[in-house]
């Protein structure tokens, strides 16, 4: 009788040693293998680089290394003594061609009311020729002097965004090159997470999922949505060589390793107490709206509620 129910002890035990291995690999298999998450992520931001319209030199430089920025702050100012004096030319020209235009205005009205016999038909034309002349160097003098005037005010460089001056290596007495970027500026209304994820998990979720952002170096999770799933990553064997054939990679056909396809999160916000910065590490969790899980694990899972609720 002993030695029954030492049996019976033992088979119990064994049975349920086994169905906790089950469960443990099948929770293991449905983390790593089926659940849709990664460690292999990255908080990314857009940076806009500033670039000056006109040349000069660096005179005045109000803002520092890290700091934050409006839309449309002062980031520098560049010399405005040439773009001064050209505003000025710009102005007298316009102010001398108005002239020489009225002038030329006066006589071709006075040359076309007179007869043919008081003036010939050349010599309207010779007039009317002169005052479209006139009109067209007045309109050039109205342009010249619009375009005098936009340089002048892209002497002073402005921020597009609202960010943070980053890397911030400008002096002034620097000379700024036209169409050169010269300072950098991060976007802080443009902060997402790029998660990249083995392609064997694409299916298992959608654009428009929930998702948990992770960072390495913060407690706390940010939250956010599936905003878009990149659709193209370089490949190597569509590279040509130097030669023009096509160059293709040796690989072990009995081993294929699953690609990691980038996928854009919206962090819908952030709080206060922390602050991003891209290249931060984070693992990124999605949360499949709909998204059923295979029937085996579902049939664990079943298994696994039951035996909780009692």
């Amino acid at each position: 009788m002993f030695n029954r129910a030492r049996r019976i002890i033992r088979f119990a035990l064994t049975f349920l040693v086994l169905v906790l291995a089950i469960f443990a690999v099948a929770g293991l298999w449905e983390h790593y293998m089926v659940a849709p998450w990664t460690r292999d992520g990255q908080v990314r931001v857009q940076v806009a680089n500033i670039a000056p319209q006109v040349s000069g030199q660096i005179v005045k430089l109000p803002v520092g290394d890290n700091q934050f920025v409006h839309k449309g702050d002062l980031l520098y100012v560049i010399d405005q003594g040439d773009y001064k004096v050209a505003l000025d030319l710009a102005k007298a020209d316009v102010a001398s061609k108005a002239a020489d235009l009225e002038v030329k205005t006066n006589e071709n009205e006075r040359r076309r009311k007179l007869t043919d016999l008081a003036a010939s038909t050349e010599e309207k034309q010779v007039y009317e020729g002169g005052y479209l002349v006139a009109q067209a160097a007045h309109q050039t003098a109205l342009a010249n002097l619009e375009q005098a005037q936009l340089n002048m005010g892209r002497t002073e460089v402005r921020s597009t965004v609202n960010g943070f001056v980053t890397n911030l290596l400008l002096r002034v007495g620097d000379y700024a090159n036209r169409g050169s970027p010269n300072i950098a500026i991060v976007d802080a209304d443009s902060y997402w997470v790029a998660g990249y994820f083995e392609e064997t998990k694409l299916g298992s979720f959608k654009v428009g999922d929930a998702a948990e952002v992770e960072l390495m170096g913060f407690e706390g999770k940010l939250t956010g949505r599936v905003e878009s799933i990149t659709r193209g990553i370089s490949a190597p064997n569509a590279t040509v060589s130097t030669q023009g054939l096509p160059s293709v990679e040796a690989v072990y056909t009995w081993v294929r390793l699953a690609q990691r396809i980038p996928v854009r999160i919206k962090i819908d916000s952030v709080p206060a107490e922390i602050t991003l910065t891209a290249g931060m590490t984070a693992t990124v969790i999605v949360n499949p709206a709909a998204t059923p899980a295979p029937s085996a694990l579902n049939t664990i899972r079943t298994v696994g509620n039951l035996i909780k609720s009692r």
